[in-house]
């Protein structure tokens, strides 16, 4: 059976023990060829985390990059320019990993020669713990492929069934390497923060190279969503973060929508996120909603700047940097 070559890149940010038993479980996987890239944005370790990743780096079990940055789609780019992979493959820094996993990911790609990307299937912990027990869903509704509302209509907790999809989840996706090198896709270094939607842009943009984005629930993980560290760098209460998070949401909307998707898309983030009347579990005291429209409004007019900008910078900022230091 021919084994291509698997590219594991796993951006992390003050994890410890989450990270190394993610790590633990990767360098355990049973397939043959296959390479871990860590992106170490960590200034300082715990001793323990600290030995544990020179011994993997001494037995050449990974290949640890540590850079003095903090950026998930920074990080991914740089993960991917290091790595020899004809598939690339990206979990997070704190997830559990059966011992098939690589295998399922790899398998798509050999039955399946119009799939450019496989999204995984994330068995997220918090989202299960509160689900109806026994929940399944077989196959999304069609809404789930629209690219302005199809994100309010994607579960991949509880999908049972393959299928094609519009996106994938950041923590458990892989791609044809052709899709960076032949085509030129980078993630954008612009999404800022915790760079939520930065995934959901870039697999967008995969729709201008003819692949498929296929969902494989048998490629799955448990994502145990830790409450600090990850590739953020802002806290998630602060109101920059706030900001960015709606500037994130416009900033893939402008780029990959028409405007008609885009009404939609701004409709849906509005009644989610500042009315909390969807999916949201925010809180809907007059002064919390206020707070998240003043947000929502400075989110909205960053992203507007951010692509006036393109023009003259495309926003690269650590791949720019990385160039001009050799």
């Amino acid at each position: 059976m021919n084994y291509p070559w698997i590219s594991v890149i796993v951006p992390t940010y003050e994890r410890e023990q989450a990270l190394r038993d993610t790590l633990f479980d990767l360098v355990q996987q049973d397939y043959p060829n296959f390479e871990v890239v860590v992106v170490d944005q960590t200034k300082t370790h715990q001793l323990e985390t600290q030995a544990y990743l020179e011994e993997l780096e001494k037995a050449a079990q990974i290949c640890w990059c540590r850079v003095d940055w903090a950026s998930l789609p920074g990080a991914r780019n740089y993960g991917v320019r290091r790595s020899k992979g004809e598939i690339i493959l990206f979990i997070d820094d704190d997830v559990q990993l059966p011992s098939g996993f690589l295998a399922a990911h790899v398998r798509n790609y050999l039955e399946r020669p119009d799939v450019g990307s496989v999204a995984g299937r994330v068995l997220d912990r918090m989202k299960l713990a509160e689900s109806e027990e026994g929940l399944t869903i077989d196959y999304l509704p069609p809404e789930a492929m629209e690219p302005g509302i199809g994100l309010y209509y994607l579960n991949l907790v509880h999908t049972v069934k393959p299928q094609q999809v519009i996106t994938a989840r950041g923590c458990n996706m892989s791609f044809r390497r052709e899709i960076f090198d032949k085509y030129g896709l980078w993630f954008d270094e612009r999404f800022r923060g915790s760079a939520v939607r930065e995934e959901s842009d870039f697999c967008l943009r995969i729709r201008q190279t003819g692949y498929k984005i296929w969902y494989d629930p048998e490629a799955y993980l448990v994502h145990l969503g830790e409450e600090t560290g990850g590739c953020h760098d802002i806290s998630t209460r602060s109101l920059e973060y706030q900001i960015t998070f709606y500037h994130n949401h416009f900033l893939m909307g402008f780029k990959n929508l028409t405007p008609k998707q885009m009404l939609n898309f701004s409709s849906s983030l509005f009644q989610d996120q500042v009315l909390a009347s969807l999916a949201s579990r925010k809180s809907k005291s007059l002064p919390k909603v206020i707070g998240r429209m003043g947000s929502y409004s400075l989110g909205f007019i960053s992203a507007i700047a951010s692509i006036a900008q393109s023009g003259w910078n495309d926003g690269q900022v650590y791949t720019r940097l990385e160039e001009a230091n050799g």
